[in-house]
């Protein structure tokens, strides 16, 4: 029996099915990860298990701009474990936007939530603010 757990805080969703899109950004080789996939032609895979937190600062959860925080959250991961380029951050961004005004949010805020990532999203993709893996019991 194990005497401790590992774990990381600060997700609230767990996907239930793999997820697919073809996204703009487009690595210099395969990603394979254990929940996410990005092919040099710019398929992403999200794969069921995957979990994230949502949108983040002060945007509410809504099915309107849940998919966009879960494509985002995957490519904000691969950013900041440095499997794309730190020059993919706006695309990744714009791509929120982009998904959010399909998703059925208006253009205004879209592109207010759009500007609240580009000032302040860079942090979140530094590799520096990796998920710390936390232990229990702390003894």
């Amino acid at each position: 029996m194990s005497v401790h757990i590992l774990y990381r805080a600060g997700y609230k969703y767990q996907l239930a099915e793999d997820f697919i899109i073809k996204v703009d950004i487009f690595p210099q080789q395969n990603i394979d990860l254990e929940f996410i996939s990005l092919s040099l032609d710019g398929w992403l895979t999200v794969r069921s298990g995957y979990a994230w937190d949502g949108p983040s600062g002060p945007v509410v959860d809504t099915s309107r701009n849940m998919r966009a925080s879960l494509i985002h959250d995957a490519l904000y991961q691969l950013l900041r474990c440095e499997h794309i380029p730190a020059q993919q951050k706006d695309a990744a961004d714009k791509l929120f936007e982009k998904i959010c005004i399909s998703d059925g949010i208006d253009e205004f805020t879209a592109h207010m939530f759009y500007l609240g990532l580009k000032l302040g999203g860079k942090p979140a993709t530094e590799p520096r603010n990796k998920k710390p893996t936390l232990k229990a019991p702390w003894k």
